[in-house]
């Protein structure tokens, strides 16, 4: 197989290249992107640019405001993207979970109300699925919508919604059928968050920031229309939506973790505050370079999705093992730098390593192998579903 750029995809590849480094400028390569104090303002003006330069929604059929490009585009993208440090756009949720299941689920009024704002940013999304006392099970969902006349009248709480504080729009599971089997009685809804009765509770995590949320309904009213698919039909839509969430992720945590990787190299040729050089010890070479054939291996393992995705529009599960595999890596080598670090690895803010770039990266590396899956249901999938072994249960 020839992992080689085509001469269109070399081409696209060198534009992007020379738009970022324009764009973001010339001291953004030169530190590390420190992960921290969030600004919408910023995150959305950011977006927009993006959105204005055509690198937003590549893959999406141009009659929904998309580039109709190759999937591949899509994958230079997050990988240009994340070798210098681009920030991200303000709505990933929208872009790699609501969007295209909307595309495969919406209605044409769904599409046309609701993909253009969520591509330029204007709007931004969250997920509502997950709830206090079901973990991972979404079959579990005990979050009511009954339905009076024309509008669903929404009842529950949501936890773990990323970014909901400043979401404008949620894709949420409820249960429409309380007398039907778990997963039959699911139905899925497009919730305005600025409705009556919506109540959104921050958060903060070990790192200070509050990324993560609750979300409370109470008596939220939602549109009939605003159902994605049919009454009992949640199940098979959120399907699509965490395929795309996996499957499309894992060229962005890739690069991402190999621009981490390049840092660490950068960290342990550097004297410490002993005056000795971490990369002179061979255990550190070792550790490095195992880090370097998790990174391999998780390439090779983003392009057979990839391959999947080209022949089918639809990601396979190779998706839960790039996320299980970057999530553990991810740890491993912030864990490393932190012992490069030594005792200034303590120091979070002024003072610290590259002002706590690395502290902060350790603290937030501990959600990686909660969100999006924990690592526990990811095992499982790739039990059932890759390896073909019996089902747990």
């Amino acid at each position: 197989m020839d992992f080689r750029d085509t001469a269109d995809e070399a081409e696209f590849r060198g534009t992007l290249r020379r738009w970022l480094e324009t764009t973001l400028g010339p001291d953004w390569v030169s530190r590390p992107t420190f992960g921290g104090g969030f600004n919408e303002a910023e995150s959305k003006a950011w977006s927009k640019q993006l959105y204005d330069a055509g690198y937003v929604g590549l893959t999406w059929p141009k009659e929904y405001g998309g580039g109709g490009a190759p999937h591949t585009y899509q994958g230079i993208f997050l990988e240009e993207s994340a070798r210098i440090g681009a920030p991200a756009h303000v709505g990933g949720i929208g872009l790699g979970m609501a969007g295209p299941t909307i595309i495969a689920w919406g209605t044409d009024e769904q599409k046309k109300r609701y993909l253009a704002p969520l591509l330029s940013g204007e709007e931004v999304w969250c997920q509502g699925f997950s709830e206090p006392g079901s973990g991972s099970d979404m079959g579990a969902a005990k979050t009511r919508a009954v339905l009076d006349g024309d509008e669903w009248v929404v009842n529950g709480q949501k936890v773990w919604s990323s970014w909901a504080h400043i979401a404008d729009w949620c894709i949420l599971v409820v249960r429409t059928d309380p007398d039907a089997e778990k997963h039959r009685g699911l139905s899925y809804l497009l919730v305005d968050m600025h409705s009556p009765g919506v109540e959104v509770r921050p958060l903060k995590q070990i790192t200070g920031d509050p990324e993560f949320n609750e979300i409370f309904f109470t008596d939220v009213r939602v549109p009939r229309e605003s159902m994605l698919g049919q009454p009992g039909e949640g199940w098979n839509v959120a399907m699509t939506t965490l395929l795309h969430e996996r499957g499309t992720l894992g060229f962005s945590l890739t690069a991402g973790l190999e621009q981490s990787l390049n840092q660490i190299i950068k960290l342990a040729k550097q004297p410490g505050p002993d005056g000795q050089i971490a990369a002179d010890d061979p255990v550190v070479r070792d550790q490095i370079a195992q880090l370097w054939v998790d990174l391999q291996a998780l390439r090779f393992t983003n392009y057979r999705s990839l391959t999947a995705l080209q022949k089918t529009g639809v990601p396979g599960p190779e998706g839960s093992v790039a996320k299980l595999h970057w999530s553990e890596t991810n740890q491993r080598l912030t864990s490393l730098a932190q012992q490069l670090n030594g005792l200034a690895h303590q120091l979070d803010a002024e003072g610290g390593v590259w002002d706590g770039y690395w502290a902060y990266q350790q603290l937030r590396s501990r959600g990686n192998t909660i969100e999006a899956g924990t690592s526990e249901i990811l095992r499982n999938i790739i039990a059932e579903r890759v390896v073909g072994l019996p089902k747990s249960r």
